[in-house]
């Protein structure tokens, strides 16, 4: 009989011997798979895929772990060196254990990753890191798998040549002992930590190793006899049930204790550690005050991580004490929740029980997608390592549905994309967001590990609002898109309407008066000024779009041949003044914005020549400049002017904002001037308290009618506020 059989058959008797009250049917299916399809195969390290696949269930038993992880890593071996296809699996198995081998075979892109640090890391491999990441998030059974591989993989390689035992033991330190770490699996880390240290650094390895076994009887004599006082002293104080255990401290552990220290193992005396397990928080603090009272504890050596949990959850009270013969020891004690914890980490609240998931709700869910967000810092030391791993998120967050299931969005998207990310009929009758069980803005920008719940209506009805860029309620082009189709199969009639309300709107509100809509149309590259209605009512065209093409159509209010010439007509050119102002055919003359209008680049203008203050700007529409002109205003002192290609000066403005008084409403419009870094140079507020209503009147700074646009239309979304126009 071959080694591997004899093998196989002590792990069955073990394996059905805990199985037996369910006569699993799966593991039986699974293992005649294994013999059929991987005792004929080898894996990289030697061993057939039947005996790897074993050495990494049995791991997997003492975790205890669910039915369909032990299957997935009986057959992960033979679906990747022999013939067996993850479809036979899912068919003739289930789904489930496909999909854990599937998730196992993705996380080869971190040894992929690990391999390539030094060399710029392909789109591909960032993009199968991402999945491999994702499969994670989804069911931690899968880490486990991992993690289970690599221990079997170092517990047999003593054959292989030193190049490929060195790489092994590299990979492992480097990724997988810290991702051990970061999810508190103790049980694996400390011999992933041991076995990968003693290929890596086999004479420190050995030094310790031989210090450790010289006074091994005395050891163990020297642990019976702490076990027995601390037994007694348990006793004392009617503990209903304790586990005490000791034993020396794991190598990687006294080396790094070492290393801290800078000194050899001969002064390192705290080797010896001892677990007391008892069953209450409040049993842990009575056991710690006897413990103090046997033997003198050592300040600066206690830790209380059951009051302040380590990052990864780690949960346990330690102390160093001077012991018996006046040895330093270290003590921890902690329940037996928190010791199940501890060896199992964060895959403690995924351990699956006859079928039904354990704590396998939200709050678990983020606590194992940040741990795993955090342990990228533990596995990429120098600085193009992390650079690289950086981008895998540097486009990309990962959020959950209420479900748990995870989405892979692009980056800064909206709970609005979420929405239409789910389903198109969703987003079309989303009406609000709650992230993390808060209402939210639709605009909020969402973070990974965010759970998102969006508020429905009954009725599809998007708003235009969101194809605007600027208000920022949608970042994702496929949420556009089914937002435009949405508006495009509306009825033409509703579209021609529709757009002429919002163009009209919105040049009201920037107080735009007589613009030409057919040179408008023209210089949107339409046919006419229907197909403009039409296409902003569909949503095609962008407000944005149409308050840039205005901006763009400077009409001066005089034409050339009501301006008497300056200078001969063959030279007459405009000339720039030193300001944003072009004058025609005069160069250098002191320039003013009229107070009475205050245009703003974009705005028609016209220039008046003054008496000794040069030139006043006025909009071609002022109501003081028409008085003028019916009055004494000799035309001859008009001159045409423009603005110039680029304009860097700012400019007053005045806001005229009705609104129903609330709380918090002056505060919420001033926080939206200040996000858009927009000085306020005046503000007043008349209360008719009758009406509740708010009249208010701003002065502010910009730059174009496109910034004045954007913060009328942020301000028209704040509540309460009925209009926001240029006075």
């Amino acid at each position: 009989m071959t080694h591997a059989t004899l093998n196989l058959d002590t792990w069955l008797q073990r394996l059905f011997s805990k199985y037996v009250e369910v006569k699993n049917p799966l593991l039986r299916q699974a293992i005649s798979l294994a013999q059929l399809t991987g005792n004929d195969h080898a894996t990289p390290t030697g061993q057939s895929c039947l005996q790897q696949g074993i050495y990494m269930a049995d791991i997997l038993f003492e975790l205890g772990v669910d039915q369909e992880t032990i299957a997935a890593a009986l057959l992960y071996h033979c679906v990747r060196h022999a013939d067996l296809h993850i479809e036979d699996i899912a068919e003739q198995l289930n789904p489930t254990v496909a999909k854990l081998i599937t998730g196992v075979k993705k996380m080869d892109a971190l040894q992929i990753f690990s391999d390539q640090t030094n060399k710029s890391s392909s789109h591909q491999n960032l993009d199968n890191l991402r999945k491999m990441l994702l499969a994670m998030v989804d069911d931690v059974r899968i880490v486990l798998i991992k993690l289970a591989e690599r221990l079997a993989i170092l517990r047999h390689i003593t054959f292989l040549p030193d190049a490929e035992k060195h790489h092994e033991a590299k990979v492992t330190q480097s990724i997988y002992a810290p991702l051990a770490n970061r999810l508190g699996i103790g049980q694996l880390k400390w011999e992933l930590e041991d076995l990968s240290f003693h290929y890596l650094n086999p004479e420190i390895y050995n030094t310790i190793h031989t210090a450790l076994n010289s006074t091994r009887t005395e050891q163990e004599n020297y642990v019976k006899s702490v076990i027995a006082e601390l037994h007694n002293e348990t006793t004392k104080i009617n503990i209903a049930k304790t586990d005490i255990t000791g034993r020396a401290k794991h190598i990687y552990s006294i080396y790094k204790k070492m290393t801290r220290k800078n000194v050899d193992f001969s002064e390192i005396y705290d080797v010896m550690a001892f677990r007391i397990l008892v069953p209450t928080l409040e049993d842990c603090y009575a056991v710690l005050g006897h413990v103090h009272s046997l033997w003198t504890p050592i300040p600066k050596e206690f830790d209380d991580y059951v009051s302040k949990p380590k990052p990864n959850g780690y949960r346990s009270i330690h102390t160093a004490v001077i012991g018996p013969q006046g040895k330093t020891i270290e003590i921890q004690i902690r329940t037996f929740d928190m010791h199940a914890e501890a060896e199992l980490g964060v895959a403690a609240h995924w351990i699956y029980k006859e079928g039904k998931p354990v704590a396998t709700g939200y709050e678990a869910k983020i606590a194992w997608l940040r741990q795993v967000m955090d342990w990228q810092s533990e596995v990429t030391h120098d600085q193009p390592a992390q650079q690289a791993f950086n981008k895998v998120f540097d486009d990309t967050i990962y959020v959950f549905t209420p479900k748990g299931d995870v989405l892979e969005l692009a980056k800064n998207a909206t709970p609005l994309d979420f929405a239409y990310h789910i389903h198109t009929g969703l987003g079309h009758r989303c009406r609000g967001a709650r992230v993390n069980g808060h209402i939210v803005p639709l605009t909020h920008a969402l973070n990974t590990g965010d759970c998102v719940d969006i508020i429905a209506a009954k009725d599809e009805h998007p708003s235009r609002d969101w194809l605007m860029p600027t208000l920022g309620y949608l970042k994702t082009s496929r949420a556009k898109s089914k937002v435009l189709y949405w508006f495009r199969v509306q009825d033409a009639d509703k579209n021609l309407a529709q757009g002429q309300h919002l163009l009209e709107k919105e040049l009201r509100r920037l107080n735009i008066r007589d613009i030409n809509y057919e040179k408008l149309a023209k210089k949107m590259h339409m046919s006419s000024t229907d197909d403009l209605c039409m296409s902003l009512g569909r949503g095609d065209t962008t407000m944005v779009a149409a308050v840039n093409a205005v901006q763009s159509l400077l009409e001066p209010v005089a034409s050339e041949a009501d301006i008497p010439p300056i200078l001969p007509t063959h030279t007459r050119k405009f000339e720039k003044t030193g300001t944003d102002i072009q004058i025609l055919g005069v160069g250098n003359l002191l320039t003013q914005i009229a107070a009475c209008c205050k245009p703003v680049p974009g705005d028609d203008i016209v220039g008046y020549i003054t008496q000794g203050h040069g030139i006043s700007i006025h909009r071609h529409d002022c109501p003081n400049l028409l008085h003028m002109l019916h009055g004494t205003l000799q035309k001859e002192r008009l001159i045409q002017v423009t603005w110039g290609e680029k304009t860097a000066q700012q400019y007053k403005v005045d806001l005229a904002i009705e609104a129903y008084d609330r709380h918090g409403l002056i505060r919420d419009i001033t926080q939206v001037l200040a996000s858009e870094n927009m000085s306020v140079l005046g503000l007043n507020c008349v209360l008719d308290k009758k009406d509740h209503q708010a009249h208010i009147a701003v002065t502010i700074e910009v730059s174009s009618l496109l910034p004045l646009s954007r913060v009328l239309g942020r301000v028209m979304q704040l509540p309460n506020v009925t209009d926001a126009r240029r006075v």
